[in-house]
């Protein structure tokens, strides 16, 4: 039963992260391409370090801290690294696309 849970969390994250890292390459402007590593990435890191917990715990090895402790750092940092990102975007004013500020439905 373990290695039906540890597969079905590795193939949840690994889609995870495949559509954050197509997300980064194929969105048109920074603030977009922003959101596939912030939201996406760190979901199906999260999903992949559970299945490690799953694994190392069920081989008898025990719960491991070092997981736990990744995973707590990866779900904090990342939404907090994202959001210095876009500061720093908005800051040094970069050109976005309309679809990200919205301008094409005022317009019309």
């Amino acid at each position: 039963m373990s290695e039906w849970i540890i597969s079905i969390l590795l193939l949840i994250g690994g889609s995870f992260v495949l559509v954050g890292s197509i997300g980064l390459v194929k969105m048109p402007d920074f603030f977009m391409r922003l959101h596939g590593p912030t939201k996406a990435t760190t979901l199906g890191m999260a999903c992949l370090l559970t299945s490690a917990m799953v694994f190392y715990s069920f081989s008898g090895e025990g719960v491991s801290v070092k997981e736990i402790l990744i995973s707590i750092f990866l779900i904090l940092t990342a939404p907090i690294s994202g959001y210095m990102l876009i500061k720093s975007a908005i800051h040094h004013r970069l050109e976005s696309n309309e679809k990200t500020t919205g301008k094409d439905k005022i317009e019309k």
